[in-house]
């Protein structure tokens, strides 16, 4: 494999190490072994800008299944690139915080780092894969992964509640995106992202690309919280506040806006594509600002304001795909990918250094209730200094970077509601109706926020701790470096304008750049006395007026519901499905084996005479049916009689004679028709049968003069009648149907190959262990199986104090 392969996978490899170094090293925190990984790995991938700002990539190959069209590749192009900092480069600063968020005393820190390493390389793998399959993969590891650290706290039944509700959403998401991808392989003949861009032709023109692109979507809604799947990710806060800082702010729920954005060339430009991103866009952005605004802890409210945020950038992404279809430049719908690029770089940073700065809160205060923070300001100056500055970046205001994105993408909806394009002349004016009510609920939420924890009171009586000071610097490390990045990029957006920014656009919009061209990208604060300004003014004006008369609000019903009403229909579906299982489950499991059999039968002849009925597969053939000898005809009537007679027999042990009786008649008619082997084995196996029955009802005393009278049950004897049928039916078929088509037989096969490609005469045994050797090992693995559990059985010892 080559480095960058090696580069992937790397975190994997470090997790195996985690429970080693975390049993013989106690002494030294877990975390700072693993903060060299991603420090290293963002070094790493920092090289690669010069690649990818020429316009250049890097792809790798490593075949896993080539017969499948399924390779381990990995390609570096701007889009990738930018994710691939975003992990790294806050997964390191999330590390360093976790290394005094969590006390090596009271935390098992080797569970917690195995699982953010294996999310860590889950991100790696899904923006460097350009297979598909292998994206799809990854893509699962990342909901695996993000629920067990959502589960760190699995004591706490809010923390498992929410675990599993991420999983079973985010899981039914990516099995659904599956399905797309394969619908995908079918229209174009390969999973590879490249050749799917070089040949989307193949896509747009067939029946399936509407439910592929559906399929595709429903995937990555899912995973960035959309509505009305969004309701996953306030419950996903139950995590420690390094996870949250880092899986729902900077990395997993962005893995929803990546296939998106990587995808955009192949679904960008089509009427479906455009209204389904930018109209659910716009509602998860408007319903994720109102929700926010009732939440009364402050990792609720960031978890509505990240659902709301990511809206924001998914409405972008939208209305920036027009771009495809139009072909209108930079001029309409490119600013649109521009500011999606823009604010998921921006909302990485303040988001990433305000979840920091909520977890140092409820670590020195022991709350993150702001009915029961206040006046913190002065207790806690680099804190108050860290938030203000994410607050107003959220809040959008200037100078900071959220200004400048806030300001692109009321330009972008704007625009977007003055264009003649798929229908937008009647429902485009919603875009900035909605963009703007959100910007008001999102500047009130942020007061709240701002206003509620570090001005006021301060009430120490309320809080769970004597003493609230500072956190250490080592805590206080990560959310500085993240708002200096707010400072940063606010006061000088142009930095990222060619080295992150127009890369990504480029990998985006392909299809817009001439060989040889870029996207002109010029980011500044001052654009006159325009619409967007005058918005921001009315934001300002309205949320101070809202957060004003917060007291009076504040009492409807509405308010005091935090919990998302959607949630409604969560829980019921997952009630609902439980007790329906349950009741179909007190059904079928009754704990009698003849019910299982009866269940099993009927299944299979439901499924095989419905498949025989649609495709006319039912035919008799007599022609070419050889004689029967007078003493078959004695068998078969000794046979069918020995059959017919069980149900009459009203002792047990005749009916073992009769039942044993009946398998010597079988390996008799294995003799005359040439299976000596299967005879032989017939034989054996119902002597060793019959011989048990008999010894264990010889010691039940009770039963050996037992006399019972059979009961005729209808429903045996129909499926008894049409078991019988339907073997007899296929047997009949499958001979007919052979013998009219003139095909060769499988025994003729047999007959050919069976000296030439497995080197043996005896075509039963080569069947069995060649043609047939994977069956047969299985076989005698699951012997091996058993045979383990009976020597574990009996040297059993109990002491009768085991339940003690």
């Amino acid at each position: 494999m080559t480095l960058l392969h090696w580069a992937t996978i790397s975190p994997f490899l470090l997790a195996i190490l985690i429970p080693f170094l975390y049993k013989y090293l106690r002494s030294i925190h877990t975390g700072w072994f693993v903060l060299i990984l991603p420090v290293v790995l963002f070094i790493y991938f920092i090289n690669f800008l010069p690649i990818t700002s020429n316009g250049d990539v890097v792809k790798e190959v490593v075949p896993w299944v080539p017969s499948l069209g399924i390779n381990f590749t990995v390609y570096v192009d701007g889009l990738s690139l930018l994710f691939l900092l975003l992990i790294t480069g806050i997964g390191a600063l999330v590390v360093l915080y976790s290394i005094y968020y969590l006390s090596k005393k009271t935390e098992k820190l080797n569970n917690f780092y195995v699982y953010l390493l294996m999310f860590m390389g889950a991100m790696l793998g899904v923006v460097l894969s350009d297979n598909l399959i292998v994206l799809y993969v990854f893509w699962e590891v990342t909901s695996l992964a993000s629920s067990l650290l959502i589960s760190y706290w699995f004591h706490r039944e809010k923390s498992t509640y929410g675990a599993q509700k991420s999983m079973l959403i985010t899981v039914m998401g990516g099995l659904s995106m599956l399905g797309g991808f394969c619908l995908v392989y079918v229209m174009a003949g390969t999973f590879s992202i490249r050749e799917l861009i070089a040949n989307v032709d193949l896509l747009t023109g067939s029946t399936l690309f509407i439910p592929a692109m559906l399929l595709i979507l429903l995937g990555a809604f899912t995973k960035s919280a959309q509505f009305p799947f969004h309701i996953w990710l306030p419950d996903a806060m139950e995590a420690p506040t390094p996870v949250s800082a880092y899986l729902h702010s900077a990395t997993m729920v962005k893995a929803g806006i990546y296939l998106v954005a990587r995808l955009t060339p192949v679904f960008g430009g089509v009427p479906e594509w455009f209204w389904i991103l930018s109209g659910f866009g716009i509602i998860t952005l408007f319903w994720g600002s109102l929700s926010a605004v009732r939440q009364k802890d402050l990792k609720a409210i960031l978890a509505f304001s990240t659902i709301s945020q990511l809206g924001l950038i998914m409405c972008l992404l939208g209305l920036g795909s027009a771009s495809m279809y139009f072909g209108m430049g930079e001029d309409y719908f490119t600013l649109a990918i521009l500011a999606a690029v823009f604010h998921l770089i921006n909302h990485a940073t303040f988001k990433g250094s305000l979840f920091m700065t909520a977890g140092i809160i409820d670590h020195e205060t022991g709350t993150r209730d702001i009915r029961r923070l206040g006046g913190l300001m002065t207790i806690m100056p680099v804190t108050f200094t860290v938030s203000l500055i994410g607050i107003a970046s959220m809040a959008g205001l200037p100078p900071f970077n959220g200004f400048l994105s806030k300001e692109m993408f009321f330009t972008g909806v704007l625009r977007a509601s003055e264009l003649s394009i798929f229908s937008m002349e009647t429902w485009g004016l919603l875009f900035p109706i909605l963009a703007w009510i959100a910007s008001i609920f999102t500047f009130v939420y942020c007061m709240i926020m701002f206003f509620k924890t570090f001005t006021g009171k301060f009430q120490p009586e309320k809080l769970e701790v004597d003493h609230v000071h500072e956190a250490p610097i080592g805590m206080l490390i990560s959310p500085i470096v993240l708002g200096s990045l707010v400072v940063v990029f606010g006061f000088f957006p142009n930095i990222l304008a060619y080295t992150l920014i127009q890369p990504a656009m480029a990998a985006i919009l392909p299809s817009l750049l001439p060989d040889g061209e870029v996207f002109h990208v010029d980011i500044y604060h001052w654009h006159g006395f325009n619409a967007e300004l005058f918005m921001t003014f009315g934001v300002i004006i309205f949320g101070t007026v809202i957060y004003l008369l917060m007291k009076k609000w504040t009492k409807l019903s509405i308010y005091m519901r935090e919990r998302d009403p959607l949630n409604w229909f969560y829980d019921n579906g997952v009630s609902g499905t439980i007790s329906g299982s349950q009741a179909i489950t007190r059904i079928q499991m009754t704990g009698l084996l003849r019910d299982y059999f009866a269940y099993m039968t009927v299944f299979i002849i439901l499924l095989c005479g419905y498949t025989m009925i649609k495709y006319d597969a039912f035919a008799i053939e007599t022609t070419n049916l050889s004689g029967i000898d007078p003493f078959m005809w004695v068998l078969t009537l000794v046979f069918i009689a020995a059959t017919v007679s069980i149900p009459f027999i009203h002792h047990r042990m005749t009916i073992v004679i009769v039942v044993g009786v009946l398998g010597f008649l079988l390996a008799l008619l294995f003799v005359v028709f040439r299976a000596p082997d299967l005879a032989l084995t017939q034989l054996l196996v119902e002597t060793v049968t019959v011989v048990l029955f008999m010894l264990a009802f010889y010691h039940l005393p009770d039963l050996r003069k037992e006399k019972f009278t059979p009961r005729f049950n209808i429903v045996n004897l129909l499926i008894a009648l049409g078991v019988g049928g339907l073997v007899t039916a296929i047997a009949f078929s499958s001979f007919a149907l052979g013998s009219e088509a003139n095909l060769p037989t499988i025994a003729e096969f047999f007959i050919e190959n069976s000296k030439e490609l497995a080197g043996g005469y005896n075509m039963v045994n080569v069947i069995l262990v060649d043609f047939r050797g994977l069956d047969t090992l299985l076989e005698v693995l699951v012997l091996g199986i058993a045979a383990l559990g009976v020597i574990a059985l009996v040297k059993l010892r109990m002491t009768g104090r085991e339940d003690v």
